[in-house]
C-alpha cells in the first residue's frame, strides 16, 4: 500500500480535466503540497482523480458467474472462474481502491488548511468550501466501500473482518501497518463520512431559491446568484446529497446481507432512506417507463432512470465492436448463458418451464418482452444483420471462430446501441455512450429487498410494499398486471427469490451479479450452459464452462503482497 502514495504527483494528466493554462512546466513535473493549495484548479485536480476511479458496469464480472461465459482465454473473470483465483491473481481486487483514498485524504489537507482560495468574494469562497469538502468525504467513503466489497470476509481468525479504514493522508515514511476493522465498524466508518457529506452537499445541483438546503441558505448573507455558481446544473454528473443517500441505501443492504451482518436494524436502514428517495420521485408510479432500457437511441439518451451517470461521450463504437456477433464486425466476447436466459419467466408471468407454456424448439416465444432487449437470440437482427447461432449461421454459428463466435448461442445486448454500425472495411458510424453508476431500478429493487426481510411481500414501508415494487417493475418489461404468478407468492422466502431473479434480470451486466451472488452466499460453482439449433431442434449445451472457485470464494482475498508487507493486516480463510 506505501507505493500507492509513494509520491503524490501532479502531473501534466490533469491537463485533461483542469483548465490547460494553469500548470507551467515545473521541474520533474512535481508540484509541492504550497504549489498546489495555492492553485485552486491544481488542487480541485486531486479530488478529480478520486472521480476517475469510479466503477462502472463495463467491468463485465458477469463472465465470472453463471450469468455468462467471456469467450477471450485471456480474460480474467474468466480466469477466475476456471479456478485461477488466489491472493496473487485477483482480477476482481478492489485494494486499489485505496489508491483514491490516499488522494482524497490528500485534498482533505488543502481544505483544512485553508489557504486556497476558489472566489474573491467570502461568501462564494466559503460555499466552494462546503461543498467541495462534501464531495471528498463522500468520496472517500465510496472508495472505502468499493474495498469493503471486494475483500470482507471472516479473517483466519474467524472473525468477520472489514477493512482498513483511512482518515488522513500519510507520508512515505508514515505507518501504513494498520489492522483491518471489524465488518460492522467498517461499515460504520463509511456510514460516518457519508453522514458528514450530508451536512454540505446539496441534495441536488441546480436547486430553485426555495428549495436550497439550510446549511448553504442559513449562511450569513446568503445570496443566490453566488450559491448558482458554486451549485449550478453545471455539476450535475459530481456526487450530490442525493446520490449519497442512494450510496448509503446500497451500503445498508450489503451489510444486511446473509453472508455479512444478517441484521433487521440494517435492512430497516435500507428500506427507510429508498423510500425516502422513492417518495420523492412519486414513489412507485415514479419507475421511469422507459428504463428497461437506458438508450437506445440519442433522443432518449437522458432517461430519467439515471440517479448517477458519467459524462456523456463523443460517438463511439468501442464497446460494440467488443460485444456484437462476428457477423456483424464485432467480436463477440460476452456469451449470455442458457442459466441466465432460463431466468426470464413466461409473457404470462410464470416460470419458463413446460408445465407453463413453454417449448424447448421454439423457445423465446411468449417469454418476457426484455429477454429479446438483453440477448440476442437464435434469428434475430441486430447491429444490421441477421444474426443465426446454429447449423448455418456461418460466422455467428457456436464455436465457429475461436474467441470471437458465442459458445452458449447467444450475444449480448443490452447496454450495446443498436444503431452502432461497424463496417467491412473497418470504419464505424460510432454512437453517444455513458457510463451507469446507480439506477432508480436499483433503489426500488433495495426497498424491494429490505422490505420483504423486514416483514414479508406486503410489508408496507412509506407506502410500498415488495409486492407493489415487482408488479411495477414486471409490468413496465411487457407482464401484465394483476400478475397470477406474483399474487401466488405469500411467502418471505418465495418473494426472497423473485425478488433475486428480477434482480438478477433487471441489474443484468451491470457489474451487480457477482457481488450478489457473494452477499447472498449463493452457490458460485454452478455450470454455465448453453442452447444450440442443430438444424433440426435445439439442444442444451449442458457444459459449456465448468466453474471452480474454492468453497471459501465468497469472500474474496486480500493481495498476498499486502499481508507479506504488513503483519498487522489478516488474511480472510483459506487464501
Amino acid at each position: 500500500m506505501k507505493n500507492l502514495i509513494k509520491y503524490i504527483l501532479i502531473v501534466l494528466v490533469f491537463t485533461g480535466m483542469v483548465a490547460c493554462d494553469t500548470l507551467d512546466p515545473i521541474e520533474e513535473n512535481r508540484l509541492e503540497f504550497d504549489d498546489v493549495s495555492a492553485n485552486p484548479d491544481r488542487a480541485e485536480g486531486i479530488l478529480l482523480n478520486a472521480y476517475s476511479g469510479l466503477i462502472n458496469q463495463n467491468t463485465f464480472s458477469e463472465g465470472g458467474t453463471d450469468d455468462a461465459v467471456n469467450n477471450q482465454l485471456s480474460n480474467g473473470y474468466k480466469r477466475m472462474a476456471n479456478g485461477q483465483l488466489n491472493s496473487q491473481y485477483n482480477p476482481a481486487s478492489r485494494w486499489g481502491s485505496f489508491e483514491r483514498v490516499f488522494w482524497v485524504n490528500k485534498f482533505l489537507k488543502i481544505i483544512d488548511a485553508r489557504e486556497t482560495v476558489w472566489s474573491r468574494d467570502t461568501l462564494t469562497n466559503d460555499m466552494f468550501y462546503l461543498r467541495l469538502e462534501g464531495e471528498a468525504l463522500a468520496l472517500r467513503g465510496l472508495h472505502h466501500f468499493y474495498a469493503l466489497e471486494g475483500h470482507a470476509g471472516a479473517g483466519e481468525s474467524g472473525e468477520l473482518l472489514g477493512i482498513p479504514y483511512f482518515t488522513e493522508f500519510i507520508d512515505p515514511d508514515g505507518n501504513f501497518n494498520v489492522p483491518r476493522l471489524s465488518f460492522e465498524a467498517s461499515v460504520q466508518a463509511i456510514m460516518a463520512d457519508f453522514d458528514k457529506a450530508l451536512t454540505l452537499l446539496p441534495t441536488d445541483y441546480g436547486l430553485s431559491e426555495g428549495e436550497v438546503d439550510p446549511w448553504y441558505a442559513d449562511l450569513e448573507g446568503f445570496d443566490y446568484v453566488k450559491y448558482q455558481v458554486v451549485n449550478d446544473n453545471y455539476f450535475d454528473l459530481r456526487i450530490s446529497g442525493r446520490i449519497v443517500k442512494a450510496l448509503k441505501a446500497r451500503l445498508a443492504l450489503f451489510a444486511a446481507s446473509p453472508s455479512f451482518l444478517d441484521n433487521q436494524s440494517y435492512h430497516t436502514m435500507a428500506a427507510d432512506i429508498s423510500s425516502d428517495l422513492l417518495n420523492d420521485i412519486g414513489g412507485v408510479s415514479g419507475l421511469d417507463p422507459d428504463g428497461v432500457e437506458y438508450y437506445t437511441s440519442d433522443e432518449d439518451i437522458d432517461s430519467n432512470e439515471m440517479l448517477w451517470r458519467g459524462s456523456l461521450a463523443g460517438n463511439s463504437s468501442a464497446l460494440e465492436q467488443r460485444m456484437f456477433p462476428p457477423s456483424v464486425n464485432g467480436n463477440g466476447e460476452i456469451n449470455p448463458t442458457q442459466n441466465f436466459v432460463d431466468a426470464f419467466p413466461m409473457e404470462s408471468g410464470f416460470p419458463a418451464t413446460q408445465e407453463n407454456g413453454y417449448d424447448p424448439q421454439n423457445p423465446y416465444e411468449n417469454r418476457d418482452p426484455r429477454l429479446k432487449k438483453y440477448v440476442v437470440t437464435n434469428g434475430d437482427e441486430f447491429g444490421g444483420g441477421f444474426i443465426n447461432t446454429g447449423v448455418g449461421g456461418g460466422r455467428d454459428r457456436v464455436d465457429s471462430i475461436a474467441q470471437k463466435s458465442t459458445t452458449t448461442g447467444y450475444y449480448l445486448k443490452k447496454l450495446l446501441r443498436p444503431d452502432v454500425r461497424i463496417n467491412n472495411n473497418g470504419t464505424a458510424q460510432g454512437k453517444r455512450h455513458y457510463n451507469v453508476l446507480f439506477r432508480y431500478t436499483e433503489l426500488f429493487l433495495i426497498l424491494a429487498e429490505s422490505a420483504n426481510e423486514l416483514g414479508g411481500p406486503d410489508n408496507v414501508v412509506n407506502g410500498m410494499s415488495a409486492r407493489d415494487i415487482i408488479g411495477a417493475i414486471r409490468e413496465r418489461a411487457g407482464i401484465a398486471q394483476p400478475d397470477a404468478y406474483l399474487a401466488s407468492i405469500t411467502t418471505t422466502e418465495a418473494m426472497r427469490d423473485l425478488i433475486r431473479n428480477e434482480r438478477r434480470i433487471e441489474l443484468s451486466f451491470e457489474g451487480r451479479r457477482f457481488w450478489d451472488m457473494r452477499r447472498w452466499g449463493l452457490f458460485l460453482n454452478e455450470t454455465a450452459k448453453g442452447y444450440f439449433f442443430n438444424g433440426d431442434n435445439y439442444v442444451e449445451l449442458p457444459s459449456v464452462e465448468i466453474r471452480n472457485y474454492q468453497p471459501f470464494a465468497t469472500y474474496m482475498p486480500i493481495p498476498n503482497a499486502e499481508t507479506i508487507k504488513f503483519s498487522e493486516l489478516e488474511q480472510n480463510f483459506g487464501w
